[in-house]
């Protein structure tokens, strides 16, 4: 079994589909319509390059400069201070965690393709209602999220070459050319252009401390920062390979799939007479209804759904691998069997989640339901936490010649490009991850 990338390219596309998913899909468009816009798109695209491009070299070197699962990596690299380790195992944990839920919101997009397929939406569909009813079902919320889970064990279990890289050299190119077809199509709505105008033009006294928090929030969420699953990736590079043109590469393939999303939804939010604030439930509103002003348009609905899997599972054979790899410990011969066990507890964890629009919407911990929960704790504690941990022990811990030597090499970028870089690493993305951490505890107040 390979158990390295066959190419650049397959890493590039690997890694930016565990990083678009449903980040730039689902994510961006509610949490952008929630705050601002335009507004929040700026301001997520400067954290994104200033915060989000950094602790993702970060992780790169990590991974490709010992070739191991993040949990080991972080052992060798701090060979006298294994308390580093940590930051894999609670990235580990974080990566079990997530798509516990993640595998949710997952199940709800198979389960419009199969809405799709049945011919259940039409003109006169209630979007709102069908959503509503989509999720709060029990019997179907399991079901659907165990196909999804099952998919993602199938692919995982086949490795590296054979299963994540080979799935995503389809994948992500067929889904750039369905958005760019949808986004099209969406611009030439009745007053598209308000759409327009709120997704890129930005009125900058929308602008709130939630804004700027929101938005750096999301770039960690958007780049798969925080739970070892780059630093996972990277494991499996050769020297050869040009870790920053990698890393922007992934970088703008997620900012343009993030804008794409944008023109697709907005304009069609604008034109239908939804509510740009709607949430959650925001793509699986508005994109039957552009669909259904199509040619075809029920077909290539269904077309485009399945697409928006391939993104949804793109993100969650990462996550998986992310936990694989550090139980398996470089043994291929465990790989199925590990895959199967840990793929099916992370399903049965996942349960209470799925059931937290129906069954279990009643039964809060601290005030959230059991996914609204589990979100809070990965992307409001875990990804910050983690990322923090990475900057400090990259910018600080280990030794800065040869971090600077590793991340050179494969690349011709000059040595004032890897200054920059560190003193992003070490000031700027330490500073930002503390304010949102620290806002988030409401130890401070802007």
């Amino acid at each position: 079994m390979n158990t390295h990338w066959t190419s650049r390219l397959g890493f590039i596309l690997a890694a930016a589909g565990s990083a678009i998913g449903l980040g730039a899909i689902w994510k961006f468009p509610y949490t952008a319509g929630t705050n601002g816009g335009a507004v929040f798109f700026l301001i997520f695209l400067l954290f994104t390059v200033l915060v989000g491009l950094p602790v993702l070299l970060a992780e790169f070197y990590i991974g490709r400069k010992t070739g191991k699962n993040a949990i080991d990596a972080l052992k060798e690299l701090s060979p006298n201070q294994t308390a580093w380790a940590w930051i894999g195992r609670v990235g580990v944990f974080g990566c079990f965690v997530l798509l516990s839920f993640y595998s949710v919101v997952g199940g709800w997009v198979l389960a419009y393709f199969v809405h799709a397929v049945s011919g259940s939406l039409n003109a006169s569909t209630n979007y709102e209602q069908l959503f509503g009813a989509t999720i709060s079902n029990p019997a179907q919320a399991i079901a659907y999220q165990a196909v999804f889970m099952l998919i993602t064990i199938w692919v995982v279990r086949k490795g590296i070459s054979e299963g994540i890289e080979k799935a995503n050299r389809y994948m992500m190119p067929a889904l750039f050319i369905m958005f760019i077809i949808l986004a099209i199509r969406s611009l030439t709505l009745p007053n598209a252009m308000a759409g327009i105008s709120f997704l890129l033009k930005p009125d900058f006294s929308a602008v709130t401390a939630n804004t700027l928090l929101t938005a750096l929030g999301q770039a960690f969420f958007a780049l798969s920062l925080g739970v070892s699953t780059m630093a996972t990736y990277a494991a499996y590079l050769d020297r050869k390979s040009d870790l920053f043109r990698s890393a922007n590469s992934i970088m703008w393939m997620n900012m343009a799939v993030s804008l794409l999303a944008g023109l697709v939804i907005f304009p069609a939010v604008f034109a239908f007479n939804f509510k740009p604030d709607a949430g959650p439930g925001l793509i699986f509103m508005v994109l039957p209804a552009v669909f259904q002003k199509m040619p075809l348009g029920t077909i290539l609905f269904a077309v485009f759904m399945i697409l928006v899997t391939f993104a949804t599972l793109t993100s969650a054979f990462s996550m998986l691998e992310t936990v694989i790899a550090a139980t398996i410990r470089g043994d291929q011969s465990k790989r199925a069997k590990h895959t199967w066990g840990i793929g099916i507890a992370i399903l049965i964890i996942g349960i209470p989640s799925a059931l937290s629009f129906g069954a279990m919407a009643d039964v809060k911990l601290f005030g959230k339901t059991i996914f609204d929960l589990w979100d809070f704790v990965i992307t409001s504690l875990i990804m910050p936490i983690c990322a923090l941990a990475t900057t400090v022990f990259i910018g600080y811990v280990q030794n800065r010649s040869q971090v600077w030597a590793h991340i050179r090499e494969g690349s011709s970028l000059p040595e004032m490009v890897v200054r920059i870089w560190y003193g992003a690493l070490r000031y700027i993305a330490p500073i930002a991850i503390l304010l949102v951490f620290a806002n988030t505890l409401g130890w401070i107040k802007f």
